[in-house]
């Protein structure tokens, strides 16, 4: 795949996007419409599958004393309470520790408003550039590159780059990703990782993007030139 491919494939990814349910995070925005929402919802994802951690997200997000859940919510709940309602997400003593500390970090650096840069999210607890991108991105439909595992892997199975970690990847795409595929680059390419480009025996016959992929396919294709 060339840089002068990309319109063309994320078209089709794009489509396979609209065939499949949405990642859980662009469920939780199309829902709530709130940053501090997707920020959560964004941590308690992290190595969890999508069903995990929806229903950690509606037990959680059902304490809400508002409209909307928000950071004082999670100042009322201690972290035992936090652990049982996000129980089993991945990590979730870690998570649960996090969630209990935000509120008060986030009084403390922007006085109680939720920064919407990649920098600034960095700094709040359990953030890391992958949950701060994805927040800026969806939460507040600002331009941000969110590299996950999917994200790394078939960025480069087509070739597109040629990196050894998902930092390396993002600042990468940041240099030759248009602007206007940012916010759904992530999105398309989670989709796709769910549901076909898999780590192991992907689904490569009938792949809508496979003549544009630099590796072998599992059925005997042959890579593309």
């Amino acid at each position: 795949m060339k840089i002068g491919d990309i319109p063309e494939v994320d078209l089709a990814l794009k489509k396979e996007f609209k065939a499949h349910s949405a990642p859980i995070i662009e469920l939780i925005e199309a829902q709530t419409h709130d940053p501090f929402c997707v920020l959560v919802g964004t941590i308690l994802s992290a190595r969890t599958k999508d069903a995990c951690t929806a229903g950690a997200v509606r037990r959680l997000f059902a304490k809400a004393k508002g409209a909307c859940f928000a950071p004082e919510d999670l100042e009322r709940l201690t972290a035992k309470e936090i652990e049982k309602l996000i129980f089993p997400v991945g990590f979730y003593h870690d998570k649960a520790r996090h969630l209990k500390a935000l509120p008060k970090v986030l009084k403390e650096k922007f006085d109680g408003v939720l920064p919407n840069t990649v920098e600034e999210l960095c700094e709040l607890p359990g953030v890391g550039r992958k949950t701060a991108n994805l927040t800026v991105a969806v939460g507040f439909d600002l331009p941000a590159i969110c590299v996950d595992v999917h994200v790394h892997r078939i960025c480069n199975r087509l070739r597109l780059i040629k990196t050894k970690t998902p930092l390396e990847t993002e600042m990468t795409l940041r240099k030759i990703l248009p602007v206007k595929y940012w916010k759904t680059w992530n999105s398309h390419l989670v989709s796709f990782g769910q549901t076909r480009c898999a780590p192991l025996r992907p689904k490569c016959d009938g792949c809508p993007i496979a003549r544009f992929c630099g590796v072998p396919n599992a059925q005997g294709g042959k890579a593309a030139k």
